[in-house]
This record gives C-alpha cells, structure tokens and sequence, in this order.
C-alpha cells in the first residue's frame, strides 16, 4: 500500500528515533567488526550485504528493531467495529481510512477533520524540534453529546500540523428513538455544539489552556457536496478573550449521505443586524384592520412596495443572502423578494387562510421565494408577491399515456424544495422538485418532509429561547392621493413642454381628453387587484366621441410604484410609443397627460400615468 508523502515522512521520522534509542548503528558496527576478524577468510577482503544481514539476523538485533517498532499488519486487513452506542474514546489518525467502510449503517455520524492550523502567531519564532528533542505541544480536546475526544499533541508551531479524525455519532435523546436514523430535519433541532479545547502542554509537562470553542456544526447540512470546509477563529480566555490565537481549517461531512440536501434558508437566514434567525421566525399572522379589505387587495399592497435585491454577505461558498425583520422592511418599503413573501404569507394567515411561503427557482434556476395557499377544496393557489399574480396549480402526471391532455403551468416556479410558515417547516422530498409535477398533500410524508413541531415551537413561539423581532402593526397612508396626482400630472406637463420646446415644436394641451383618461387608470388598477376587467366599454366610447372624424388618438399608460416625476418621465422616454407621442408632429396636435395615484398603508402607492395624443392625419 502507498503511502501519502506526509505518512511516509512521519513513519521515517520514528524509525528513526527507535534506531537511535537502541544505539541500532553502534551494535551495527560491533557485528561488522567481529564478522570481518572472526568469519570472513583472509582471502576475502570484502564483505557482501548478504553476509552483513545473515549475521544480524543470527544475533537477534533485526528481531529486536521490528519488535520495538511493533509493525502491524495493513489497517485494511483488520476488523474494525464500532459500538452502535455513544461512547467516550479517541480517534487516531487512522480514521479516515475506515470512515467510508467501518461505520454502523444504521446511525449518522459527524464526521470531523481538523487539517492544520495557521496564524498562530505567538508560535511564530517557535524553531522546528529535532527528532527525539521534548518540545511544546498542542492537543485539542472535543466534546459533543456525551462523546469525548482527543487528537495527538502536535508540536507548537505558527502553523501546527493538526490532521485528525474524529467519528462523532449524532443520536436522540428521547427513550427508544436513540436508534433510528435521524433525517436532516430532526437533526436540525440539535442544537448541542461541537465544545473545542485547546491546551498546550510545555516541555516540563505543565498544562495550559490556550482557546476554547463552540461548533456550530449544522453547516454541514446545506452543504451541496454534503461537505463543507470552515476556518474556525480561536479566541484566547481570560483578559484575552478577544484576541485572536489562531485558526483551525475544519472540514464537516455527514455519513451516511444525506438523501436531500436543504437549502441553506432551511436553518436560518441572517437580518439587517446579522443575527441568524430561523426562517419560521419571520412569519405571523397579521391582521391589516381596516386598512386592507381582502387578501387579494393585501397582495396588492406588497406588490407596490418596492423591489430591491439584498446584498449578499461573506464570500466564496460562505455567501449569505439578508431577510430584513418586518419594521425595517415596512420603513424602507422595498426590500427583496423574500421580504415580500414574508409580508404576504403574514398577511393571508390574518385572513384565515393556509398559506406557506415557498422556496425554490424560476427560469434559468434564480432563486425565488412566493406564497401559497392551500384551499379547503383541495386548490393550490401561488401568489407571487412582487406582482400580486395569481396561479392555480394543475399538476402534470408523467406517468399519463401520451395522448392525455397535460395541463400548461402558466407560472414562472421551476422547482420548489421547501414551504414554511410560523407554525411549520415542510422540505420536499418527492422524486422531482419539478413545481408542475409535485403533488401538495402536505400530510404525505413521503412527499413532504416535516420538520419536528418541537423544533419549531422552540424557536418561534412566545417565550422561545430565541428572542424573536417584534411584528408591528401596519400604518396607514399619509398619502392625500388627489393632492399627490395633481402635483405629480403639473410636473409632468412642464417636463413634456420642455422636451417638445427642444426639439422645436410647440405644446397645446386638451384638458377634456386627459379627463377622459380617468377611467381608464381606474380600470388597470382594480384588474391588478382583483383580476378583473371591468369599464374598458365605456373609456373606448368616450374617446370615440372626443376625437372627430379624420383623427387619430393614441395613448400609452404606464405604472410606477415611486411619485418621483423626473425619474418616471424619464423612463417613459425609453419607450418607443410614448416617445412618438410626446414628439408628435402633425395638424391639430393636442396632448393629453393623467396620472391617478392609489394610496396603499405604510404610504406605498401605485401611481398610473398615461401619456395621450389626437391629431389630423396629414396622408
């Protein structure tokens, strides 16, 4: 068997040591001597390696060195078995030649790898000890759930090399549980750490205790390798306590393997202060008052707050995506799109209804978070938070013959691994996390995972050992929405004045015509509400009698959710169809411009504006 470069260099070091404790070169030379003057003919002045070993062999010195080393046979021929309970022992550095073939198939275990150290800077000028020389040494300590354990001393270095295995056996603790095989999700309620010690030991044999440390080892279970690789900071103690001694580079693995790996929202996700929290944490039942009438007009009112990506925090595989708390999602009124689910699941389960915010993808596998609902019929409902859509889920049945009619999902999910809300953590554990193949009978737990309602109540009821952020009530608008219309429509107009002034041409405005846009705006707004069209007979009637014969009209609406008149000008322009309006030239030109403001709580508002022109066809 080969071995690595560093085992080998490491088993060349002791054997060295071992020859030299035995003085194995001095009793070399005392049987070379006596066999060149006692057994080698005169004639023969040269003495073979043969002759050499035959003599060592026959005064026992070769016995006596394979003895003290006490070679054993290859690690892959011995039966290595481990007691199926949890057991106080050490790990060598053998392990991770067993790990992947020697554990009970009936447990999961934590696999940990300590792989070096560095930065341990007050090694720095720490010289590299001979061999045989007594030197300082490191030894770091483990404990978790009852399990101890121990590495081998590694002499004092600003880099100490620390490369040990410990098998650490996560079980419950619950009476005649203690055997099963846990899932993800119930090991996702263990919140006992991996307690790390680290003590050096001087030369005289005098301990001291160096840092001490807590694992937080469920890492591991959102890894996409199920591996995950961490560089732990140790801090010292006492009056050192904020000072760094060093870093251990710590690798994590999960044996046996994980079925399905949850997304890393499914433990926690960090806030505006960097704290972790669980996701459930972020949900509650909120009740609008008089403020919102139905959920349909609640998903409206999110949809109009705005949308803004949240910054990503750490770097390399350690990124972590920022959940704002409910109070500064509402103060800044824009937010991501999971602050958006949030809000809106918050708001349904106000209205009684079973809602779930969903974690999954949309095209091109973005990440995305909607909400769904779960009628007493049996309908899976999506909302999608950032537009205030809606979408009935009819499933596709792979297995239906070829000629059956397949429903078309008309929304834009592609796959979903988990759905949550305040009271439960549910991860999809189906063949496919397809969205147009999965089935949403919750109650299948083959379908769908439940993580345990302990774990949750633990977290996320009232009086939990987390402290959870308070959800405050939702304010309403101090928005006068005729007032803002008109200063908004006034600006507009001078801002279309000018813009027509540069380019030479002069502006008349019809006030009847954007009067008659009105209703229209009213129109667009009620179907972004309630998905219904209603008016659009009478808006096209108007305008047929307000434009004669030999006319022509056009118009181009748009929506914002900001009251900013530059900025919406502005990105009117970008569009063809208001720019052919804004620059129309012709016989009898007159423009038209409206905007309706709709006033929403906490002050959000959905602003509609439409840009309108009659003229004399010249051709």
């Amino acid at each position: 068997m080969a071995l690595p470069p560093d085992k080998a260099s490491e088993l060349k070091q002791i054997i060295r040591q071992q020859l030299a404790k035995m003085d194995v070169h001095g009793r070399i030379r005392e049987v070379l001597a006596e066999t060149i003057r006692d057994e080698i003919a005169p004639e023969h002045q040269q003495l073979s390696t043969d002759d050499l070993m035959k003599a060592l062999r026959r005064r026992g010195i070769i016995d006596d060195v394979m003895k003290e080393l006490k070679v054993v046979t290859d690690m892959n021929d011995q039966e290595v078995t481990l007691d199926p309970k949890p057991s106080t022992h050490f790990v060598d550095r053998q392990l991770p030649v067993l790990k992947k073939t020697n554990i009970d198939p009936t447990r999961r275990y934590l696999y940990l790898q300590v792989l070096g150290g560095k930065a341990f800077l007050e090694h720095l000028q720490e010289p590299e000890p001979l061999p045989g020389q007594t030197c300082s040494t490191f030894t770091l300590y483990l404990l978790f759930r009852n399990q101890r354990f121990r590495s081998k001393p590694v002499p004092c270095a600003c880099e100490p090399d620390f490369h040990d295995g410990f098998l650490l056996e996560v079980h419950k603790d619950s009476l005649g549980d203690g055997s099963k095989m846990m899932d993800a999700t119930t090991m996702l309620s263990i919140c006992d750490p991996v307690h790390m010690v680290l003590i050096k030991t001087d030369m005289f044999g005098e301990t001291s205790l160096v840092a001490s440390y807590f694992l937080e080892w469920r890492s591991v279970l959102v890894a996409e390798n199920r591996i995950t690789n961490i560089a732990v900071e140790l801090l010292g103690v006492g009056t050192e306590s904020k000072v760094s001694v060093g870093v251990l580079n710590i690798r994590l693995e999960m044996y046996p393997q994980l079925n399905k790996i949850l997304s890393q929202e499914i433990i926690n996700t960090q806030d505006e202060n960097g704290i972790n929290r669980p996701v459930c944490s972020y949900i509650r039942p909120l009740r609008a008052g008089r403020l919102l009438d139905t959920p349909r007009q609640a998903a409206r009112f999110v949809s109009v707050l705005g949308y803004e990506r949240a910054p990503v925090i750490g770097g390399g595989s350690g990124k972590q995506e920022q959940w704002c708390t409910l109070l500064a999602f509402l103060c800044r009124s824009k937010g991501d799109c999971e602050d958006h689910a949030n809000l809106l699941c918050s708001l349904l389960l106000g209205y009684g209804l079973e809602a779930f915010v969903c974690v999954g993808t949309k095209a091109k596998a973005v990440p995305h978070t909607w909400v769904m609902t779960c009628g007493t019929d049996g309908i899976i409902t999506f909302w999608e938070s950032l537009t205030g859509h809606r979408y009935i889920h009819s499933p596709i049945h792979p297995d239906d013959p070829p000629l059956v009619e397949q429903p078309k999902p008309t929304y834009p999910y592609r796959t979903i691994g988990c759905i949550f809300n305040n009271q439960a953590f549910l991860a999809n554990c189906q063949p496919s996390d397809a969205v147009e193949v999965c089935a949403f009978d919750l109650r299948d737990e083959s379908k769908w995972k439940p993580m345990s309602e302990e774990a949750i109540k633990s977290v996320c009821s009232p009086g939990a050992t987390t402290s959870l952020p308070p959800f405050p009530p939702l304010c309403a608008s101090t928005i006068d929405a005729a007032v803002a219309s008109n200063e908004i429509e006034l600006q507009l107009r001078i801002l279309v004045s000018e813009y027509r002034k540069d380019l030479g041409l002069t502006t008349v405005w019809d006030d009847q015509l954007s009067y008659l846009l009105s209703p229209a705006l009213a129109a667009y707004e009620l179907e972004r509400t309630t998905s219904i069209s209603a008016g659009n007979e009478e808006f096209q009637d108007a305008i047929r009698r307000a434009v004669p014969d030999g006319h022509t009209f056009k118009g181009f609406p748009i929506h914002f959710v900001y009251r900013n008149a530059r900025r919406a000008f502005a990105t009117c322009l970008r569009s063809p169809f208001c720019e052919e309006i804004t620059c129309c030239r012709g016989d009898q030109v007159r423009l038209a411009v409206r905007v309706r403001v709709f006033a929403y709580p906490e002050s959000a508002c959905a602003v509609w504006i439409m840009f309108a022109c009659k003229y004399r066809s010249v051709l």
